[in-house]
């Protein structure tokens, strides 16, 4: 790359510790939370179980790990999960339910990444001599590939009701909920309230260095515990990590809003790119589609790393930009600028 200063939209894990966090971890006061004596950890823990609404919550270091521990803490060996066909857990986690659960997907296909229930009722299946039985539904709220699009707080309910009167229940992927609550104006509290279990990242727009919360009923997270364990997440002195997670937990949500902005001005000035068709989008995720202009994405993304600007390929017709605290509105700009010209080129 030319540039000396790189406009990184590939995602919001690439944030850097703020100041703030760097100094937490510093100063933060650690035991074996294998043992269950960090007391940072337990902090971090009791803090995103009262946000969220529920009992428990265990800090993990991935949200893959969040996912894997959640879907297996519903289920049992030989049902299936019912999720739309584009979520992170079927496309990106490396077959986790299959692999460590022993359940297959059953994928529904959307429009916009937005499950609803009508969708979902004709599919679960009660324990027969043929068929799986529906083990959990899961959703992701924003929706990634989906354009960062959020769920409907009625639709999330209707779900939850509708699987809960069938003794299903629901997990959600909300890698990134505050987003979506940012956008909604609801708290995650309200967004979460009948799920069994919620995942969500620290370390996307939240910008802690690393980490993840699952959270749902005491029982079950102290059966996610030794899961965790089981995948290899049982850490020791990781107050260190969590010190961080608590800065990100407080005080990430305030930046929020201004990423959205960012994106939406993206969004609007790609949609004057001839050629160039964008999803539609409420938080900091631009999907957008470039078949029309002949381009290839994998193409225009290497040809952009060369100008000093970084977008994911997903496909050979789609792009992805991710707006973030370590972006500001001129490099959004400058960054577009340099995507029309190359399309253009």
């Amino acid at each position: 790359m030319n540039h000396r200063t790189v406009i990184d939209l590939r995602s919001d894990t690439v944030t850097k510790p703020t100041l703030a966090m760097r100094q937490a971890m510093f100063d933060a006061e650690v035991g074996d939370d294998v043992y269950g004596e960090d007391p940072t950890v337990n902090r971090l823990e009791a803090r995103a179980a009262e946000i969220v609404g529920k009992e428990a919550a265990l800090f993990l270091p991935t949200g893959t790990m969040g996912n894997t521990i959640g879907i297996k803490l519903l289920t049992e060996h030989g049902q299936e999960v019912i999720a739309d066909s584009r979520v992170h857990i079927v496309d990106w986690e490396l077959s986790m339910t299959a692999w460590f659960s022993g359940c297959q997907m059953r994928t529904v296909e959307t429009t916009d990444g937005i499950l609803t229930w009508d969708r979902i009722r004709g599919l679960i299946k009660p324990v027969t001599f043929n068929a799986a039985p529906t083990g959990a539904i899961t959703i992701e709220n924003t929706h990634n590939l989906g354009g960062g699009r959020v769920y409907p707080q009625e639709v999330i309910d209707e779900i939850c009701d509708g699987a809960h009167e069938r003794d299903v229940p629901v997990h959600m992927d909300g890698a990134r909920v505050f987003n979506a609550a940012t956008a909604s104006g609801r708290s995650v509290r309200e967004i979460a309230a009948k799920v069994d279990t919620i995942t969500f990242c620290l370390s996307k727009g939240l910008g802690a260095p690393m980490g993840s919360i699952i959270a749902g009923s005491r029982p079950l997270m102290d059966r996610a515990r030794l899961l965790r364990k089981r995948l290899g997440g049982g850490m020791r002195q990781a107050g260190v990590l969590a010190a961080a997670g608590l800065v990100a937990l407080e005080h990430g949500p305030a930046q929020l809003p201004n990423d959205h902005a960012n994106a939406r001005f993206i969004a609007t000035r790609l949609a004057e790119i001839e050629g160039v068709i964008v999803f539609p989008g409420e938080t900091n995720i631009v999907i957008f589609d470039i078949a029309a202009t002949g381009r290839i994405p994998r193409e225009v993304s290497a040809q952009l790393r060369e100008r000093g600007v970084l977008m994911s390929a997903f496909s050979d017709r789609l792009m992805r930009a991710v707006t973030h605290r370590d972006v500001t509105r001129e490099q959004c700009e400058t960054a577009i600028g340099e995507l029309a010209d190359v399309i253009g080129g």
